[in-house]
């Protein structure tokens, strides 16, 4: 996630960096600043860290100014580089704008605009808003700015200062989080809160006004709202989890958005679209093999994929641990797509599986959560989770990330084949509607809390599901495991009697992923058979399902859904509850031990 910061009144640029810098654990590849110098714009900016942009302004750091923004950007259009940094600036250079977010419309826009004469430097879509506000600047900077994000089509956060108006910055917000107060506006709270405790989070589709003369909030249509302040209760320190106690349970909350920015631009016109797969269409066309390859959480997101695409087409999927695979001997052709899955982009077995794979002629496909990664950068192609810094080593909103990321992948796989149907559009919709679902489930968390608290003095746990309920309670296990150091091991529900019951007693509970699916009636007998053991059973299912409380000692309820997506809809509850578990604990979750949270050795 990039970072704005825009600051009015009595500062100095030592001002703008430091709070720039309460932004950096976001994220970002470059860094840049903005103010007004004699009546006049002026812009720095670099590729690299804020320490960087410090040091071009270390002549001047003292320097007083009435205003100024900043900015950190994590590249989406455009390398990594000191032209593609924001801000930037309009033809006239007395407009300069900061952004957050994704213009998709920009490529049609930038076109128009070039038709009319302006100049473009950067690769970014970015660069058209400034040049759009001049278009429509007639000496009222807010109705230029409110012509301009009418036109806008995608989500953004945006800072615009005009040499015009030296006292004034306005901000602006469509799906993309943006928090003001008198004194200037942030995507966060740390930035601001060295001046205030009492701010304004801006709606969806509204515009601050921030001046001498104070603070004003607009609609897009122009109509002045009025706004509450919050106040703000923690400190800076306890702000960089924005109030969670740890970044973990801050990373399962931040999944919601992490949904709609892994969307965010991906779906148009009830259709996957990938603008980083244009050259790979005709090798999908024809596909009917696909090598994925992966670790740890990323290794389950990929078993969902091999479920999801193998399910709905006739496209056969081999998914396989990167350790695994790059020791074996592989039988990879010239026209084979391989899948390479790391958070981080800087996995070594996963490294080493795709240069493996391209030594035999495979094409490979990396998704990856880090712009500039060793990954992204070796790969064919890259496709991006935009889900932000994870600072938790145990990884959660990028694994929802993952696995949403691949369910559209395999849509564009089956559109591209021909294999598209009401089933798929309705599958494009429900995905759509995925991020107003986790809000809702997260509002409710208590109960998760209250059964976790029960089970933190066991020593093991078995997790079992079926069909898309597997990998589901893979990763369970895994979580479990590696942020509360019980012992938890997984099987496929059916699985149980080739061995894994011998283990079942009282002090030896189940956790059982079983929704009400096609498969249900299978799993409900597994899980009476670990009864008749005397285990004890959480239950995670769907809600309605009025078997539940006769077959588990404790039940978890998420909302309905298709068989499909319930390995989306089921991953926070699993989180929330190993995190529950490790927290009751007294452990910390952040920093499990014997973990890091990029393996870059073997």
């Amino acid at each position: 996630m990039c970072g704005i910061v825009g600051l009015v009144g009595e500062i100095k640029i030592a001002d703008l960096i430091e709070a720039l810098e309460k932004l950096e654990y976001r994220g970002y590849d470059s860094a840049g600043l903005a103010f007004l110098n004699n009546g006049k714009v002026q812009v720095e900016k670099t590729k690299g860290k804020v320490a960087d942009l410090k040091n071009l302004v270390l002549d001047r750091i003292e320097q007083r100014i009435n205003v100024g923004i900043a900015h950190t950007r994590w590249a989406t259009h455009g390398e990594p580089n000191d032209i593609n940094a924001h801000p930037h600036l309009d033809c006239s250079e007395k407009i300069v704008v900061v952004h957050n977010g994704i213009i998709e419309n920009f490529r049609y826009l930038k076109n128009r605009l070039i038709e009319l004469g302006h100049r473009f430097f950067s690769e970014t879509d970015t660069e058209v808003i400034p040049h759009l506000i001049e278009e429509h600047y007639k000496g009222d900077l807010f109705e230029a700015i409110r012509k301009t994000v009418l036109k806008l089509e995608g989500s953004f956060a945006i800072a615009v200062m005009h040499a015009d108006h030296p006292n004034m910055i306005v901000g602006a917000r469509k799906g993309s989080p943006l928090i003001a107060c008198e004194h200037g506006l942030a995507s966060d709270v740390p930035p601001l809160l060295k001046y205030t405790k009492y701010m304004v989070p801006l709606n969806d589709e509204e515009i601050v006004v921030i001046s001498e003369d104070g603070m004003k909030v607009f609609g897009f249509d122009g109509v002045e709202r009025e706004k509450r302040a919050i106040e703000i209760t923690w400190s800076y320190e306890d702000a960089q989890k924005s109030g969670f106690k740890h970044f973990m349970l801050k990373e399962i909350f931040e999944e919601p958005m992490c949904l709609v920015s892994v969307m965010t631009g991906r779906i148009k016109n009830g259709k996957v679209h990938f603008e980083e797969l244009e050259g790979l269409k005709e090798r999908l066309k024809n596909i009917n093999f696909v090598k994925v390859v992966a670790c740890g959480t990323s290794y389950h997101a990929a078993l969902s994929f091999k479920y999801f695409l193998e399910n709905l087409s006739d496209v056969n999927v081999d998914a396989e641990i990167s350790s695994e695979f790059r020791y074996k001997r592989q039988h990879l052709k010239p026209n084979d797509v391989v899948i390479a899955i790391s958070q981080s982009g800087e996995t070594a077995d996963t490294l080493e599986s795709v240069r493996l794979a391209k030594r035999q002629g495979a094409t490979v496909v990396a998704i990856t959560n880090v712009v500039g990664s060793t990954l992204s950068r070796e790969s064919d192609f890259t496709l991006y989770l935009n889900a932000g810094p994870e600072i938790s080593v145990a990884a959660t909103k990028s694994y929802v990330s993952q696995i949403t990321l691949l369910y559209l992948l395999a849509l564009k796989i089956m559109e591209i084949k021909g294999i598209w149907d009401e089933k798929h559009e309705g599958l494009i919709d429900r995905l759509l509607r995925m991020p107003e679902i986790f809000e809702k489930f997260l509002d409710q968390v208590d109960n998760i809390h209250q059964i976790a608290a029960k089970y933190k003095d066991f020593k093991h746990f078995m997790y079992i599901g079926r069909g898309y309920g597997y990998p589901t309670a893979l990763e369970g296990a895994l979580k479990l495991k590696e942020i509360s150091y019980i012992h938890a091991t997984a099987y496929p529900a059916g699985e149980l009697k080739h061995g894994p019951i011998a283990m079942l007693g009282p002090d030896f509970p189940v956790f059982a992923v079983a929704p009400n699916d096609f498969l249900f009636s299978k799993t409900k007998s597994n899980i009476i058979e670990c009864r008749s053991r005397k285990a004890r059973i959480v239950l995670l299912t769907n809600e309605g399902n009025e078997e539940a409380f006769e077959l588990a000692d404790d039940v978890i309820f998420v909302s309905n859904s298709i068989d499909e997506l319930y390995p989306i809809l089921m991953t926070p509850a699993i989180q929330l509850f190993a995190y529950y578990v490790a927290d009751e604990l007294g452990l910390d979750p952040d920093k499990p031990r014997n973990l890091a949270k990029s393996v870059t050795v073997e």
